[in-house]
């Protein structure tokens, strides 16, 4: 499946981004969906993901009552509402699919099969 990842931008602290993450070559149905985000320097972290059906979903802490992730499986699109910015959200934001229906491992990279190639969100203050 390819994953194209879109929506990034620059923008002030307190205003609001959409990133949307489009699959092609197979139906996003099969595939949890997750977006993370990465950092120069640091490790790349989960912010949310929503299941398979899109009827269940994680956010990380920072992510909780900001952001909002939905799954539209007939247009094979997910989008993440990104409410709130603050500076610290600035990150290259990554979508990435899996097959795997555990929840327990959400946030580990490595069980994710297909990433996207990236979008710089750049939030200032």
């Amino acid at each position: 499946v390819q994953l194209q990842a879109s929506g990034g931008g620059m923008v002030q602290a307190g205003d609001s981004l959409r990133l949307s993450c489009a699959a092609s070559g197979r139906a996003f149905s099969a595939y949890r969906v997750a977006w993370f985000r990465q950092t120069p320097g640091k490790e790349r972290d989960i912010v949310a993901a929503i299941s398979q059906t899109g009827y269940n979903t994680y956010y990380a802490d920072s992510a909780k009552g900001r952001f909002t992730i939905s799954k539209d499986n007939a247009k094979n699109t997910v989008n993440l509402e990104m409410n709130s910015l603050k500076p610290e959200d600035t990150a290259v934001c990554y979508c990435a699919v899996t097959r795997k229906a555990s929840w327990s491992r959400v946030g580990a990279d490595l069980i994710y099969e297909y990433w996207g190639q990236g979008t710089l969100v750049t939030v200032s203050s």
